[in-house]
């Protein structure tokens, strides 16, 4: 078990299964079992993951000023160690639209989140007995990155949105992530010269290149490794909103416990196989035992 400590976007999530993207107009379509509403957002799947897995979670995010007694008003969501403060106007929200081909169109709205700060203090003292910090590239999130590196903290960053035209705005994330985690979405080039150039760029430890159904590349400085991973089977696959979270999420958890990066990434792909078997970002999260089930039936009994 480790203990984490996360920050980041809490939103409502409305996904809809659609026949293709993108989509044909119609006035109306009436289709059962096809629109699913909870609470997500990157942040909040990973602290769900991480809980999943038995690590402790000191959490850090924002939601609207009205909306805290709302959805959100329950014991896991606000635990003892849950630090959400209702300052936005209102809550960031997502749409997800996605088909059979695993593609998908997301339209999101995170509100007035870019112009609000978190408490630092609160920040800082809640991260002393902490193995590793976990953040999303939110503007809110930068003088936490500084914090965390200030005081001496392992830190992984989620760079949800990645585009390389916003390179820039992210400077100062990929100069200080120990961790670094993208998706392929919008990268430019191959996922190899994507990879060596940001490890190139920068001096993180470890980065990883989500690419959905075509696995996923790492890079590990420590092992001299840029490899790619296929992805594994474990579960039918309901919907894939989500996985990029729940990936990150299992490597950071084996990463930190036993500092084997090969390891690590075995079990995030099989973790994140499993969670694309259910509907939402935040649900299908396997326990730890379950997790080294599941690890012994596809890699054997050895690392």
């Amino acid at each position: 078990m480790a203990k984490f400590a996360v920050a980041g976007i809490v939103q409502v999530e409305t996904i809809v299964r659609v026949d293709s993207i993108p989509v044909s107009y119609s006035p109306v379509i009436n289709k059962p079992d096809t629109i699913f509403t909870n609470v997500g957002g990157d942040a909040y799947n990973e602290r769900v993951a991480l809980k999943a897995l038995g690590d402790e979670v000191e959490f850090f995010s924002m939601v609207g000023k009205h909306d805290l007694r709302g959805i959100f008003w329950d014991e896991d969501f606000m635990g003892k160690s849950d630090y959400v403060f209702p300052v936005l106007d209102s809550t960031p929200a997502a749409v997800i639209l996605y088909d059979d081909k695993r593609q998908q169109q997301i339209f999101e709205d995170i509100k007035d989140m870019r112009n609000v700060e978190f408490n630092l203090a609160l920040f800082k003292e809640k991260i002393k007995d902490v193995d590793a910090v976990v953040l999303a590239n939110a503007n809110f999130c930068r003088p936490l990155a500084s914090a965390a590196k200030e005081a001496g903290k392992l830190l992984a960053i989620n760079f949800r949105g990645f585009s390389e035209e916003k390179m820039q705005y992210n400077e100062d994330y990929f100069e200080m992530a120990d961790i670094i985690y993208v998706s392929d979405d919008n990268i430019v080039g191959s996922a190899d010269e994507f990879v060596r150039k940001i490890a190139d760029r920068y001096s993180a430890r470890i980065i990883i290149l989500g690419q959905g159904a075509a696995g996923l590349t790492i890079f590990s400085r420590k092992d001299d490794l840029l490899a790619h991973y296929k992805p594994v089977k474990t579960n039918e696959i309901v919907n894939t909103s989500g996985a990029g979270n729940s990936l990150f999420s299992c490597f950071l958890h084996c990463y930190v416990t036993t500092g084997d990066a090969v390891h690590a990434v075995k079990n995030a792909l099989l973790f994140a196989s499993y969670k694309i078997g259910f509907m939402g970002t935040s649900n299908g999260f396997l326990s730890e035992a379950e997790l080294e089930h599941w690890y012994r039936l596809i890699w054997g009994a050895g690392k």
